[in-house]
This record gives C-alpha cells, sequence and structure tokens, in this order.
C-alpha cells in the first residue's frame, strides 16, 4: 500500500476509533486545515485540540474511503461519513478531501468538500425543474 493511503488510512481510523495515535506525526507544524463548511485550523497543534475537543462532542460512525488519486504533491481521496453527536444531532454525507504533502511525507494542507447523499432529477416530471423546498446543506 502506498504510504501516502496509509496516513490517510490512519487519519480515518482515528476518527473511527477517537483515539489519536500520532496526529503530530501525520501533519506538517504549519498545516492547514479546511471542513467543507468553513471552519479552518492552523497548525498541528490546533488540528489535535480540534480532534479532541470534537471527539468528546460526537463520534464518527463510518468514514469509508471510496478511492484515491495521486499526483506528484498532492493526494485526492474520496469517501462516504457518518457521525452521531451527543445532541442528537446525526449527518451523512459523501465527501472528498485534497491533501498537499510535505516533501518529508506529512500533511501541509487538507481541505474537505462534501456532496449530500439525498439527490434527486429535478427534470423527473418534465422540462421545467422541481427543487425541494428545503434550505441548502452545509457543505
Amino acid at each position: 500500500m502506498n504510504e501516502r493511503e496509509q496516513t490517510v488510512r490512519l487519519w480515518f481510523d482515528m476518527w473511527l476509533q477517537a483515539e489519536d495515535r500520532g496526529i503530530m506525526s501525520i501533519f506538517a507544524p504549519d498545516c492547514i486545515y479546511t471542513e467543507s463548511w468553513g471552519p479552518e485550523y492552523h497548525g498541528a497543534a490546533q488540528v489535535k485540540h480540534w480532534f479532541e475537543e470534537w471527539n468528546a462532542r460526537g463520534r464518527v460512525l463510518v468514514w469509508d474511503i471510496l478511492r484515491f488519486f495521486h499526483t506528484e504533491s498532492h493526494t485526492a481521496v474520496e469517501w462516504r461519513f457518518k457521525n452521531q453527536m451527543l445532541d442528537g444531532r446525526a449527518e451523512e454525507f459523501d465527501g472528498f478531501s485534497l491533501i498537499r504533502w510535505t516533501a518529508d511525507g506529512k500533511i501541509a494542507s487538507l481541505k474537505e468538500f462534501g456532496c449530500n447523499i439525498q439527490t434527486y432529477d429535478p427534470y423527473a416530471d418534465g422540462p421545467v425543474p422541481r427543487f425541494r423546498q428545503e434550505g441548502a446543506r452545509w457543505f
């Protein structure tokens, strides 16, 4: 297995197990992590803090990797995600992470992108689109 893929799998597994097994060793000290809905974390120490704080409020139930794409300095990961928060909220969506690597194999930046899994065809009933009357998703 590719070393980059092992690093990404470790990161996802940490969330599934709610256990830090090396955040400071896989993220560059000055990394930037951007969640799909806007929050951005600067530096490995802040990524570690966010991980610990978030896992005190919720649980990742599913974070399945569907496929990887690699270039010289980047990896893209397609995935499916599901969580359950202690306050009862639950989220499930498809996603994509774009990762830029340092020369020594650490994550320099990671940007997440999300996609609603409740898709539909707005043209199913004819040539005039019928969109669901719901608010836009946060991702």
